[in-house]
């Protein structure tokens, strides 16, 4: 009885690396065992890069925060704990928008806190 390799599914799921892999340099996009390590550790980059994105976003808010606050002669912590004492519940993204984009606003908050 002759071996069943079953082709269809096994170029199938080359097929599927490779078009994943196009764009990628060299052998990189059309060597099979070579792309499908790339792509790989591609995946795994992409899967750290979301959470690293969330991290790299919370401390660029802080830092806004915290020279907007500065300005007004206090400083982050400082304001974080008036802020929660005040009961305001405005988010680090919330408050970098209105220290970057509305600082007058912003002006009174840290005002209304001091």
């Amino acid at each position: 009885m002759p071996r069943s390799v079953n082709a269809v599914a096994s170029r199938a799921r080359r097929k599927r690396i490779l078009k994943q892999a196009k764009g990628f340099y060299g052998k990189r996009k059309n060597v099979y065992t070579v792309a499908k390590n790339v792509l790989e550790k591609g995946l795994q980059y992409r899967y750290v890069g979301r959470k690293l994105k969330k991290r790299e976003y919370r401390s660029l808010w802080i830092a806004r925060i915290n020279a907007g606050v500065r300005a007004e002669g206090l400083t982050y912590s400082v304001f974080m704990d008036k802020l929660t004492k005040k009961g305001i519940t405005l988010d680090r993204k919330m408050l970098a928008d209105l220290a970057m984009n509305e600082p007058e606003t912003f002006k009174l908050l840290v005002a209304s806190v001091k």
